[in-house]
């Protein structure tokens, strides 16, 4: 069976998962699997379809000691255990920027216009272009596909996209772009299967998680975003502190004397949950903590999620159905419960059963919105992509 490789790398991790092509179009997850620890402590776990762990393995750090040699100890694994060498590979890139609105067959006059905009994505850019390159250095010949969190946001209208600063810029690449677009897009296209009604109309779907954003979805396309140029704008995050007024920016360059790689550190790093808190990003931490300054933190990201409903709600000229989805929407009822009560003047409703055990479908009877918990799979809506490439490819 021919198979898919897809890779989402991070600073210090690697995730991969391998799809099977069952048939022409047909997708079939066989193994998921993570290397983290890169560089101190280096671990590889591995699950089949049937989620039976394949390996849990420890390995010296000076054998990983850099996302080069994660993916060299992976793809290893892969064809001498399970015998899957993947015909192509995709991958999650954060920022496609102004010229990249689809996936996209990756070269190296791609991968360089794609570091080019590191700068708009620091936390992110340069560890998902990584792998591309050390896999194109070493297997040339097999199709890479990068897949961008931007691109299901293209199409925004003009006045949807601009700031309100002089039009050259604008031209320079100075945008909105919005993010988490792989993760709204499979979403969108599963809520098509489990509130078929809902998803034909105004939805909002808000992707809370250490990175949080909504997206404000009409007839399954998106029209507007909480996220912006870069991944900082919008909601409160783990580590980002979401909208800030830019002359805070000026206030820490001009009278704190901080440099800019000072500034974007703290901005990236040390905000967010984690800065309010002053102690951690991690909401299921913070919900156990008997720190006011935790309770703080929650109390802030609720608000501003809704407050922020509030505006894709104007966009969308009112809402027929609210997704909850990532690691915070899937999995924490307390937060479900908070946020929804937020959205109480749009006529959200909870079912507190249905919310206590993760239900599919979470709003009450009464609601005059459809609320739901939809799992997100970034990792899917990459295979499917990638193979969609390879199949025009083809013709």
């Amino acid at each position: 069976m021919d198979t898919i490789l897809v890779v989402n790398s991070g600073s210090s991790s690697l995730k991969f998962q391998v799809f099977g092509i069952a048939k022409p179009t047909t997708l079939k997850r066989l193994v998921k699997g993570q290397l983290d620890g890169i560089g101190t402590q280096p671990r590889l776990r591995v699950k089949g379809s049937d989620d039976a762990v394949l390996i849990d393995q420890t390995h010296a750090p000076e054998a990983v000691g850099d996302v080069s040699a994660a993916i060299g100890v992976a793809a290893a694994w892969l064809k001498e255990t399970q015998n899957l060498a993947p015909i192509a590979v995709g991958h999650r890139v954060v920022h496609g920027g102004p010229d990249y609105g689809r996936p996209v067959l990756v070269d190296d006059q791609v991968l360089a216009n794609l570091a080019r905009l590191t700068s708009l994505a620091p936390l992110h850019q340069p560890h998902n272009l990584a792998p591309i390159g050390t896999l194109l250095a070493r297997f040339p010949k097999i199709p890479q596909v990068a897949c961008f969190d931007t691109a299901f946001h293209r199409g925004h209208d003009p006045i949807v996209d601009h700031y309100a600063i002089p039009e050259r810029f604008y031209a320079q690449g100075v945008r909105r772009y919005g993010f988490h677009g792989l993760s709204y897009e499979y979403v969108a296209e599963r809520l098509r299967e489990v509130a078929p009604g809902a998803a034909k109309g105004r939805v909002i779907i808000a992707h809370l998680g250490s990175g949080a954003s909504m997206c404000a979805v009409l007839e399954g396309r998106s029209i507007d975003s909480t996220l912006g140029f870069t991944a900082l704008d919008g909601l409160p995050m783990g580590t980002r502190p979401g909208q800030l007024d830019p002359g805070v920016v000026l206030h820490l360059l001009s009278e704190e004397g901080m440099t800019v790689a000072e500034v974007q550190n703290l901005l990236y790093r040390e905000c967010g949950l984690k800065g309010l808190s002053g102690s951690s990003n991690d909401v299921r931490w913070l919900e156990t903590s008997n720190d006011p300054r935790a309770a703080l933190a929650l109390n802030h990201f609720v608000y501003r999620v809704g407050l922020h409903a509030g505006m894709m709600a104007a966009a969308l000229s009112g809402v027929d159905a609210f997704v909850f989805t990532a690691g915070i929407g899937e999995n924490s009822v307390k937060l479900r419960a908070r946020i929804t009560e937020r959205l109480a003047w749009l006529g959200a409703m909870l079912d507190p059963a249905a919310n206590a055990v993760h239900g599919q479908e979470i709003s009450s009877r009464e609601s005059r919105i459809g609320l739901y918990v939809i799992p997100t799979d970034e990792e899917l809506m990459i295979a499917r992509h990638t193979l969609d490439v390879l199949l025009k490819r083809a013709r």
